[in-house]
C-alpha cells in the first residue's frame, strides 16, 4: 500500500513540476509581447497627437484656387457695374460715405426727401440736373448703392474665407502672404472709390466743365481694381491648373517674354481707357480710323505744358487710346503667329487662340462704340470686354509657366 502510494505522489509532482516549468518558459515570450503592443499604441496616439489637422495638398489647393477665381469673378462684376454706374452718370449720387449705416437705402419718402436735399447741395445737381425729379434721383441712387453694397460683398468674400481658411491650416507660408495683401487690397480699394467721388463733389468755380471725377482718381480706382483681379486670378489659376513639364528652351523663353510684354500692354490699354471715360474723350473724334480728316489732329499737344496733354486733353487721350489698342492687336497678333510654329500644349495653343479672337473682337468693339458715339450698353460692352481680353492674357502665362522647383 505503502509503494502505490509513494508511485501516484511522485508521479504528481513530476507533472506539476513539467507544468511549472512550461509556464516559466511562456513568460518572458508573453511580457516581451505585451511591452512591443504597449510601445505601437503609445506611438499610435503620439501620431495622432502630433500630426496637424490639415497640410496643404493638392486637394487644398484646388480649394483655394476656386475661391480665388470666384473672388475675381466678383471683381469683374464690380468693375462692370462701377463702368455702369459711370455711364448713367450716378456716381455722384451718394454725397456721404457710411461702412455700415449707408448699407441701409431710404425707406420712407421722408427719408428719399432729406437724401435728395443732400444731392441738391452740390455741383453736379446745381449744373447738370437741376430739373432732375425724386423717382430720377431715386434710379440713379440705386445704381451708386448697388455699385457700393457689391464692393462690400467682395470684401466679405475675400476676408471670411480667409479667416475660416488661415484656421484650417489651408495656407502655407507663401499663401498666407499672398492672402493678407489680397484682402489689404480690397480695404484700399474701398477708400480709393471714395476718394474718387469725393473729387466730384468738389465746388471748382473756376471751371466752366460739367461736374465729373478725377481722371486721375478713377485710373487710379479702375488700375487698382484690375491690379486686386489679375493677382487673383492669377494665383488661383496656379493653384489649380497643372504647369507643363515643357523643355526650357530659347523659343519658349522668348515666347514667355512675348506673352509677359502682351500682358503689360493690355493692361496699360485698360487703363488708358479711364483717362478716356474720365474726360469723356470717346465723344471728341467720332472717325475711324482718321480723327475728323487727319491721322494727327491739331489740337494734339493744344495744353502747355506738353506732358499735361497725355493727361487732360480728350483728344490726345483718345489718340493715345488708339494707338495702344492697335499696339494690342498687333501684339497679339504676333504672339499667335510665333506660337504657331512651335510645339505647346494643346490647352496653350486653345488659350492663344482665344486671346486672339478676343483681341480683335474688343478692337471691333471699341470702333463700333466710337462711331455710335458711346451708347451705354456697347460701352459697357467694351469695358467688360477689356477685362475679358486681359484675364485670356493671364490665362496664357498660366499656361506657358515654368514648372516651380
Amino acid at each position: 500500500m505503502l509503494l502505490p502510494s509513494l508511485r501516484t505522489l511522485v508521479s504528481c509532482g513530476c507533472r506539476n513540476a513539467g507544468r511549472g516549468f512550461q509556464q516559466s518558459n511562456r513568460t518572458p515570450h508573453l511580457r516581451q509581447w505585451l511591452a512591443k503592443r504597449s510601445q505601437h499604441s503609445i506611438t499610435a496616439e503620439a501620431g495622432v497627437n502630433t500630426a496637424p489637422a490639415t497640410v496643404p495638398n493638392a486637394a487644398t489647393n484646388r480649394i483655394l484656387g476656386r475661391w480665388l477665381l470666384g473672388c475675381s469673378g466678383l471683381v469683374v462684376g464690380a468693375v462692370v457695374l462701377g463702368g455702369v454706374t459711370r455711364l448713367t452718370e450716378s456716381g455722384l449720387s451718394m454725397v456721404d460715405w457710411h461702412l455700415v449705416r449707408e448699407m441701409k437705402p431710404p425707406q420712407t419718402r421722408a427719408e428719399w426727401e432729406a437724401e435728395f436735399a443732400k444731392y441738391r447741395q452740390f455741383p453736379e445737381f446745381k449744373i447738370m440736373n437741376h430739373d432732375m425729379t425724386l423717382p430720377e434721383f431715386k434710379f440713379i441712387f440705386y445704381m451708386e448703392w448697388g455699385h457700393r453694397m457689391w464692393g462690400r460683398l467682395v470684401g466679405l468674400a475675400y476676408v471670411l474665407p480667409t479667416i475660416y481658411f488661415w484656421k484650417k491650416g489651408y495656407f502655407n507660408r507663401s499663401m498666407k502672404g499672398r492672402a493678407l495683401g489680397l484682402c489689404g487690397f480690397v480695404f484700399f480699394q474701398g477708400l480709393l472709390g471714395w476718394y474718387m467721388v469725393k473729387s466730384g463733389l468738389e465746388e471748382k468755380p473756376e471751371s466752366y466743365d460739367v461736374p465729373r471725377v478725377s481722371q486721375y482718381r478713377l485710373s487710379a480706382h479702375l488700375g487698382s481694381a484690375l491690379l486686386l483681379y489679375c493677382a487673383s486670378l492669377w494665383t488661383g489659376l496656379t493653384l489649380m491648373v497643372e504647369p507643363h513639364k515643357l523643355a526650357n528652351t530659347k523659343r519658349l523663353n522668348q515666347l514667355r517674354g512675348f506673352a509677359k510684354g502682351t500682358v503689360g500692354l493690355v493692361f496699360l490699354t485698360a487703363l488708358s481707357g479711364a483717362f478716356v471715360a474720365g474726360l469723356d474723350a470717346g465723344l471728341v473724334y467720332n472717325s475711324f480710323p482718321m480723327m475728323g480728316d487727319r491721322w494727327i489732329p491739331d489740337d494734339l499737344l493744344a495744353f502747355s505744358p506738353t506732358l499735361k496733354n497725355f493727361f487732360e486733353n480728350p483728344t490726345t487721350v483718345q489718340f493715345d487710346h488708339r494707338v495702344l489698342a492697335i499696339s494690342s492687336l498687333t501684339a497679339i497678333t504676333g504672339l499667335y503667329m510665333f506660337s504657331r510654329r512651335m510645339m505647346l500644349p494643346r490647352r496653350a495653343k486653345i488659350a492663344i487662340s482665344c486671346l486672339t479672337a478676343m483681341a480683335y473682337a474688343q478692337v471691333a468693339l471699341g470702333i463700333s462704340t466710337l462711331l455710335l458715339y458711346v451708347p451705354t450698353p456697347l460701352a459697357a460692352t467694351h469695358q467688360s470686354g477689356s477685362v475679358a481680353l486681359l484675364s485670356l492674357a493671364i490665362w496664357v502665362l498660366a499656361e506657358l509657366r515654368k514648372v516651380a522647383k
